[in-house]
C-alpha cells in the first residue's frame, strides 16, 4: 500500500484525477473501469472501500462498481507481491509445458498459487488467457508480457527481479526485450498506464 486507505483519502486523492477521467466518456458509468485501475495504481489493490469512494465519487451505484471489479481480473481485492506473476494456463500453453513451469515457480518461490512469498517480493497466479498464444508459454510480470518461456528462463527472470526488488525501483527493474523476449505491452486503461487483460474473451464483459 503506497497511501492512507479510507474511503475519505481515497474520495480527497482521486475526485480531481476522475473527474478528467469522465470527461473522456458520455457516461458517469463508463468512467468506473479506468476510476478503478487508477485507484489500485495508488494503493496497490481495490477492495469495498475502493467501491464506496468511486461509487460516490461518480455518483453511480456501488453494485456496478462491485461488478466490474468482481469480473476483470487486472483488479486486485487484496494487497499483492510488488512482482505479479501471472501464469497463463489456457490449452496453447498448457501444451507447452504451461503446468510444468507453474509447478517449477511454485517449488522456486516457496509459495502455491494465489499466495504471496515471504518477502513480499511475488505473488503467484494463474490466468486463463493473455492473448500471447503464438507465443506459448506466456506469463505477466505486471503489466509485462514474457513469452517463448522455459524453466531456465523463468529462473533468470526471477534472479533480476529478486535483485531488483531490493536494489532498484520498479521502473529499473523491468526485463529488456532482449535478454527476456518480452512482448510489446499492451494498450492503456486509463490513457497513460498499460493494463492486464481480462480472463474471458474480449466483449463478455456485465
Amino acid at each position: 500500500m503506497t497511501a492512507e486507505y479510507s474511503k475519505q483519502a481515497i474520495i480527497a486523492d482521486l475526485t480531481a484525477p476522475i473527474a478528467d477521467i469522465v470527461k473522456r466518456y458520455p457516461t458517469q458509468r463508463s468512467a468506473i473501469m479506468p476510476a478503478l485501475y487508477l485507484a489500485q495504481e495508488k494503493y496497490g489493490f481495490v477492495d469495498e472501500t475502493a467501491y464506496l469512494a468511486i461509487s460516490e465519487i461518480l455518483d453511480v451505484p456501488e453494485i456496478w462498481v462491485f461488478e466490474l471489479a468482481s469480473f476483470y481480473t487486472l483488479y486486485k481485492n487484496k494487497n499483492i507481491g510488488k512482482y505479479h506473476l501471472q501464469i497463463c494456463t489456457n490449452v496453447p500453453c498448457m501444451l507447452r509445458g504451461a503446468y510444468d513451469l507453474l509447478d517449477h515457480l511454485q517449488t522456486r518461490l516457496g509459495i502455491n498459487k494465489g499466495d504471496t512469498s515471504t518477502d513480499g517480493l511475488f505473488t503467484l497466479t494463474t490466468v486463463e488467457c493473455i492473448g500471447s498464444c503464438d507465443l506459448a508459454p506466456a506469463m505477466m510480470v505486471n503489466e509485462t508480457y514474457h513469452t517463448n518461456l522455459s524453466k531456465e528462463r523463468v529462473d533468470k527472470l526471477l534472479d533480476q527481479l529478486s535483485r531488483s526488488g531490493i536494489t532498484s525501483s520498479v521502473e529499473e527493474s523491468k526485463p529488456s526485450v532482449e535478454e527476456n523476449n518480452t512482448a510489446t505491452e499492451k494498450g492503456p486503461a486509463t490513457g497513460t498506464e498499460p493494463s492486464a487483460r481480462n480472463e474471458s474473451s474480449a466483449g463478455n464483459g456485465p
